[in-house]
């Protein structure tokens, strides 16, 4: 069974950084495409950063490049979201995704197969 668990957010101040963590498990881990989503009220869903574990490829959305950083720990199959310089338009809830058949990251029409269960980021001004 795919199991995608996200964890890390909360309230914080503008300015301010959080972690994310995403715990992977029942698929191939290190030859999979990972995927940070997010969804703010009223809005769709909107691709964030991704990694394809294969060859350790990344694709970042021009809104959060140079304050976003994607990471992973391949020993715990675990991807990181570290976002510093938090602003309140990053207010939304957070998903990672997976898929284990994509040899690149970069979201497009067809969704990613697997999603975590979302965790809330709150930027207060």
């Amino acid at each position: 069974e795919v199991q995608l668990q996200a964890s890390g957010g909360g309230l914080v101040q503008a300015g301010g950084s959080l972690r994310l963590s995403c715990a992977a498990s029942g698929f191939t881990f290190d030859d999979s495409a990972i995927g940070w989503f997010r969804q703010a009220p009223g809005k769709e869903r909107e691709g964030v950063v991704c990694i394809y574990l294969g060859d350790g490829g990344t694709y970042y959305a021009d809104s959060v490049k140079g304050r976003f950083t994607i990471s992973v720990d391949s020993a715990k199959n675990t991807v990181y979201l570290q976002m510093n310089t938090l602003k309140p338009e990053d207010t939304a809830v957070y998903y990672c995704a997976a898929d284990p058949f994509r040899t690149w990251c970069r979201w497009g029409p067809t969704p990613y197969d697997y999603w975590g269960q979302g965790t809330q980021v709150t930027v207060s001004s």
